[in-house]
């Protein structure tokens, strides 16, 4: 995809817009996550009190793969309304209703007070959840790569790829304090309520950011010449079946690898392996903290070298190291589950994390960039992450760990051929 350069924004500019983009993801994946964390360890007893606790947990990772369900559905709302009324709009609305999303769950009743209503009212949260992060990405990442418009597309673009580990990190954080200061029963009475509860603040400071920040160049660009799209969602199957398909397949094995090292190891390492609740949190918490270092380092090198042979790299990574993740985290030291993780995370996973932002903005023509960008994210979220944790543990309970290992090495194969077939496209001009 080839079209007129887009003039960079001045320096000051650049600066604002990445930052924005950086905060209000950090908020939205801060709500996000924080049902993964509380579905893993919270939600299972809570909303889910079977006599097996493998079934509450099963049932507590199946609301958790609602959210990705309804993800392509906001993908394609917001993905319609930013082609056609703008990037900027659309980031607005999909922060309140994340927000809202996230504190209702803060105030639901439980299991104990309203029965099969509770795990009900959390399901339909959860989906509203997913509406709302699905229309995140995309726009994020569009204001900071559409201003952007120069040589530093993949560093720009990775501030809001920052937002995850952000918000993880905030996440798990929060979520480890009360945890931790908390005795278990207040804990599940009433103290896992507050991280969600405190979505309220996080939403104010975001819309602060937010409303300051003009729109891209590039669809200024698309209004002023009248070439708006009416119908971005079928424009871009049209134009873009290949990339279309080549993106589902490179998010397929970074989306796995991402919420099995996030999601389904905190509860494997409590669980099964008897590592206490707050070290399994830890874990996550140091990966998090180190990919402020490794996301902008990657896409910064990607800028220099392409986004093709790092986004490779990172797969071939995650796929040699599935095996020996899984024995390390076995041997019963805390430390070698943290020096896994960050090996996994900022390695592996973060090797194509970081360039990803830029790379799948760039296989779309302006006119279709936030559907396109929103399709090939929110879709493969689906069929990879959300289901993840979910098929992990039944292969665990069917065929042991060594099953999940190769779980994940089959979808870093899949990411390997759709990204050998990808165009490199660090040095294409976007308009």
């Amino acid at each position: 995809m080839t079209s007129a350069a887009a003039s960079p924004a001045p320096s000051s500019s650049i600066r604002r817009v990445v930052l924005a983009s950086f905060v209000g993801t950090t908020i939205e994946w801060y709500d996000f996550f924080l049902y993964g964390t509380a579905a893993a360890l919270v939600f299972n007893r809570l909303f889910f009190p079977h006599q097996d606790p493998l079934l509450g947990t099963l049932s507590a990772y199946g609301t958790f793969a609602i959210g990705f369900v309804a993800r392509p559905l906001g993908g394609a709302i917001f993905g319609h309304y930013g082609d056609r009324v703008g990037r900027k709009r659309m980031l607005v609305y999909s922060l309140i209703l994340m927000g809202v999303a996230t504190a209702v769950i803060g105030v639901l009743p439980t299991y104990a007070s309203i029965g099969l209503w509770a795990p009900v009212l959390l399901t339909i949260v959860r989906f509203v959840q997913g509406i709302g992060i699905g229309g995140e990405w995309a726009g994020a990442v569009l204001m900071a790569v559409e201003h952007s418009g120069g040589k530093q597309r993949g560093l720009h673009g990775s501030w809001p790829q920052m937002g995850v580990p952000a918000g993880l990190l905030l996440s798990t954080g929060v979520f480890a304090l009360f945890s931790t200061s908390l005795s278990d029963v207040d804990f599940l009475a009433w103290g896992w309520r507050i991280p969600f509860l405190l979505s309220t603040v996080l939403i104010g400071v975001g819309l602060f950011v937010r409303l300051r920040l003009l729109e891209t160049p590039s669809f200024e660009r698309l209004k002023e010449e009248k070439r708006e799209t009416r119908r971005p969602l079928v424009d871009v199957f049209r134009e873009h079946p290949r990339e279309i398909l080549l993106g589902i397949g490179m998010r397929f094995g970074q989306n796995i690898v991402f919420y099995l090292y996030t999601v389904f190891v905190l509860g494997y390492g409590e669980r099964t392996l008897g590592f206490s609740r707050s070290n399994m949190l830890a874990g996550v918490a140091i990966a998090a903290a180190c990919g402020f270092i490794s996301i902008p380092l990657w896409a910064h090198l990607s800028d220099r070298f392409g986004r093709r042979p790092l986004y490779l790299a990172g797969a071939v990574f995650s796929l040699v190291f599935a095996l020996p993740f899984f024995w390390l985290i076995q041997q019963g030291s805390v430390w070698l589950v943290w020096l896994g993780m960050v090996l996994g995370l900022n390695v592996g996973h973060d090797l194509m994390y970081g360039p990803q932002a830029a790379y799948l903005s760039e296989l779309f023509g302006a006119r279709v960039r936030y559907s396109g960008a929103s399709l090939v994210s929110q879709v493969g979220s689906v069929f990879s992450g959300g289901l993840a944790p979910y098929i992990a543990l039944l292969l665990v309970r069917a065929y042991g760990i060594g099953a999940v290992a190769v779980y994940m090495m089959g979808a870093c194969v899949i990411t390997l051929i759709a990204t050998w077939y990808a165009p490199e496209t660090h040095r294409t001009e976007i308009g």
